[in-house]
């Protein structure tokens, strides 16, 4: 019994999903209380998980809905929404004992920037740890009606001269993204910036929350916003922008989410972390099959989740891209992915390119010592361990996916992460 989880064909996560649902099944006629593990069970039966209202959630939405959590002996856990990424962090930090959270749905960067005490109040270090990837793919980079005649796409050379105009009628130009240092963030200024555009100096960059996004640009708050579905497309269907490019664009299968919990609670509670991730791992397999996606946007357009018409969900998420000037791409090569592809491994490559970026626009130290820091947080070999347990065949074998190449040409290799920056006109100091 495994859950095929490497370059494969859908049919093979289809059988890896099903193996992995008739093992945990067998598991739970042999342990009542739903546990599945060797030996002891988990230590508590919840936990309290934070999430944004994204589709990029969904794995969290689905364990809790269909009854995963439970199966593996958690039946407890609470899915609860925050009001925004700065409610996550002050939530992660205050932990469910202080009446906070355990883990959440988060931003990649964020783990990162609270272990190090980058984001914290007085810089407080808050240990955190990076139990799996949530999804590849899946942000977009929107911009307002009100610049649809440019259509502007992956090259913001063009954009640059409409700002440029904007700005000397004597008015504002604002790009929004979630959370300084965040994915949204990152993505948006590497696409500013390959145009000319610094994002520092030629625009303003502002945080608002995601589900206040669409809202915000109706009223002319910003051009341009990043930020994951359903707040592009629903944008598209009220009329009030359009979508450049969706990130996948940007860095093929780049990575987004994580799963994220803190340290002090794993370390507490190592067979209730284990049986969490598990859940979390099938619920990404059973999102990523096709069969299932009707239902799955069904289950995040529900009120206690995102709260939206399924009609701004369910498009997207089977990858039928609709930019709203008149581009409509269906089966797009960059749909999200939560399971296909090694979509749930953790690369650690990929939270040094995150860091990296982060040095690049000051949110970390260029003294940062990257590879000590991803060694405390990042925990591939919680992951590996939990997908053992699943039966998970083709476990990645490296902690490096290797070079990637970004849409501009710009390569990063994880073996030298100076060069990239170098490349980009940057000089790390040692």
């Amino acid at each position: 019994m495994s859950i095929d989880h490497g370059n494969t064909t859908r049919r093979g996560v289809l059988k890896g999903a099903a193996a992995a649902l008739a093992l945990a099944g067998a598991a739970r006629a042999a342990l009542p209380a739903g546990a599945f593990a060797q030996g002891a069970g988990p230590e508590v039966k919840g936990a309290k998980l934070g999430f944004i209202a994204l589709t990029d959630a969904a794995p969290l939405f689905v364990a809790k809905e269909k009854g995963i959590f439970a199966k593996y002996g958690m039946p407890d856990t609470e899915v609860l929404k925050q009001a925004s990424w700065g409610t996550t962090r002050d939530n992660l930090v205050l932990g469910s004992e202080g009446n906070g959270i355990d883990g959440a749905h988060i931003l990649t960067p964020m783990p990162y920037l609270i272990s190090a005490g980058r984001v914290t109040q007085n810089n407080v270090p808050v240990p955190m740890y990076i139990m799996a990837r949530l999804n590849l793919n899946g942000q977009c980079i929107s911009i307002a009606k009100e610049h649809i005649d440019h259509k502007i796409g992956l090259d913001t050379k063009p954009f640059k001269a409409v700002l440029e105009a904007k700005k000397a009628s004597g008015k504002a130009v604002k790009a929004a993204m979630t959370f300084p240092g965040g994915t949204h963030d990152l993505w948006i200024r590497y696409w500013l910036a390959a145009g000319g555009i610094d994002p520092d100096k030629d625009i303003e960059t502002i945080v608002v929350p995601p589900a206040q996004m669409v809202a915000n640009m109706k009223v002319g708050t910003m051009d341009c916003f990043c930020v994951c579905e359903p707040w592009n497309e629903q944008l598209i269907h009220q009329g009030i922008g359009y979508t450049a490019l969706t990130t996948g664009e940007l860095w093929k299968d780049h990575p987004e989410k994580a799963f994220a919990m803190r340290a002090a609670w794993v370390d507490k509670y190592p067979n209730a972390a284990k049986a969490l991730l598990m859940a979390v791992m099938e619920a990404q397999a059973w999102c990523d099959k096709p069969e299932n996606r009707d239902e799955m946007a069904a289950i995040v357009a529900k009120r206690q989740w995102i709260n939206v018409p399924v009609a701004d969900v369910v498009d997207r998420m089977k990858g039928k891209f609709d930019y709203g000037t008149g581009r409509v791409v269906e089966n797009s090569p960059f749909t999200m992915k939560f399971w296909a592809d090694n979509a749930s491994y953790p690369y650690q490559s990929h939270d040094l390119w995150f860091l990296t970026e982060d040095i690049r626009w000051g949110k970390f130290d260029a003294a940062t010592d990257t590879k000590a820091l991803i060694g405390k947080v990042n925990r591939e070999d919680l992951w590996r361990e939990a997908a053992k347990a699943l039966g998970v065949s083709a476990i990645p074998t490296s902690t490096s996916r290797g070079v990637e190449t970004l849409f501009d040409g710009k390569v990063f290799d994880p073996e030298n992460p100076a060069a990239y920056l170098a490349s980009l006109g940057i000089k790390k100091v040692a």
